[in-house]
């Protein structure tokens, strides 16, 4: 297996001192192969998973030519310059087809969704028509074959439809059901296990010693990986002693595909957990040229991927948002682009930015005047996390970019589109 430092180290512009997002992400991307066990499974417990073969219907869908509106059925030949009278013989309604023929003059009121009868190829919709006893009159200007949905119109046997590799939603749970499948192959869950670092932290409930802090990190960690439909493992609070520290990640790797790690990974920190990496695995430490998250490590222990993040809560939530989402997607066999969209809006404010370095600072998206802008939510920074709690977008600015003025556009990620 090619060595992690070896895939990393050829990377232009590689520099562990204050290496880009964007190399990084590369990176990391380079190190990862996607899982490959898969699962049969009902379609109802599919939602969210990823597809693991080819959906090739055996039929068409619709399978006959039918109706899309109620009305009548009725040969284009008959239609005449001025009105058209044609005498109604029986009804098509959806499930319980016409079985005669339809011949010259001749017509048959028909339900949404009903199997044209045969020698029909236009429907008139109701609404347009009159009656005149067993007589219906049609005004001029209709066109041939409207309102018919012809059989394998949206889905034709024989031709792929969904690839492997996709992720699940609804409509493609319907679309699987709308061939007859009652099952679905699809990519195992990827399981991940986390754990936070640190003396100073103190479980919720219980009282806070001089010194402590209750542990948010694992509860902010389990909801963002809950959306991304993994399989998670909470190892609790692990203390800043080298045999407790060992015993946890060994146990994690023995169980998960990822491990996430928060605390541990900052200056002189480093260095205790470095010494320890060294003999469970090959495990890099990053300074990324980000703000808040700047401290990252990224390696292997065993089969297991692992990502020391920072301590700081918002620095955890904007390194996972931006480096394991990505990461964890890929391991669990994603093709599909599933990139999160850059929507470019006018900033409402001034907001200060160095050059040399990407942000994430936490936003709010609204709209005045018909016009949508960007607000930053405040203070931003690195433990402050309210302003996640209050933003719902990332603003994103970019390594180069310096101070932005007021009415520049800048680029925002939404949070609800972080799963």
């Amino acid at each position: 297996m090619t060595s992690i430092l070896d895939t990393v180290s050829c990377l232009d512009g590689y520099d562990p001192n204050a290496l880009r997002v964007d190399k990084a992400i590369a990176a990391i991307r380079a190190c990862l192969s996607p899982v490959t066990q898969a699962e049969r499974v009902p379609i109802r417990q599919s939602l969210g998973r990823v597809l693991a073969e080819d959906i090739v219907p055996s039929i068409n869908v619709p399978a006959h030519d039918n109706s899309a509106m109620d009305g009548y059925a009725v040969r284009f030949a008959d239609m005449q310059a001025g009105e058209t009278r044609l005498t109604e013989v029986g009804a098509a309604l959806a499930g319980r087809p016409f079985e005669g023929v339809v011949a010259a003059g001749q017509c048959v009121r028909i339900m949404t969704g009903g199997v044209m009868p045969a020698g029909t190829d236009t429907v008139i919709i109701q609404e347009i028509t009159r009656k005149d006893g067993n007589r219906v009159v049609i005004p001029a200007g209709q066109k041939k074959s409207q309102n018919v949905r012809y059989a394998g119109e949206d889905l034709k046997a024989g031709v792929a439809v969904l690839h492997a590799g996709r992720a699940l939603r609804a409509a493609e749970l319907g679309l699987i059901a709308s061939l007859g499948k009652a099952e679905v192959l699809v990519r195992r869950k990827l399981r991940v296990a986390f754990f936070s670092t640190g003396d100073e932290l103190a479980s919720i409930g219980a009282p806070l010693k001089e010194g402590e802090v209750y542990d948010s990190n694992r509860y902010t960690l389990y909801a963002m990986l809950a959306r991304l439909g993994v399989e998670i493992t909470d190892l609790g609070v692990v203390r800043d002693d080298p045999v407790q520290l060992e015993a946890a990640l060994r146990s994690a790797a023995q169980k998960a595909d990822a491990i996430i790690t928060t605390g541990g990974v900052s200056v002189g920190e480093a260095d205790f957990v470095k010494q320890l990496m060294a003999r469970l695995g090959e495990v890099l430490f990053w300074k990324i040229a980000m703000k808040p998250g700047r401290p990252l490590a990224y390696g292997k222990i065993g089969n297991a991927h692992f990502f020391g993040l920072p301590g700081n809560p918002v620095a955890v939530m904007v390194t996972l948002y931006q480096f394991v989402r990505d990461a964890l997607l890929h391991l669990a066999g994603r093709t599909d682009d599933y990139a999160i969209p850059l929507l470019k809006v006018a900033s409402a404010e001034p907001l200060r930015k160095v050059p040399g370095r990407t942000e994430y600072q936490r936003g709010v998206l609204f709209r005045e005047g018909g016009e949508w802008k960007v607000r930053a939510t405040g203070q931003q920074g690195s433990g402050v996390l309210r302003s996640m709690s209050e933003a719902n977008c990332f603003i994103v600015l970019e390594h180069e970019r310096g101070k932005v003025e007021a009415g520049e556009l800048v680029s925002v990620q939404l949070l609800d589109a972080l799963a």
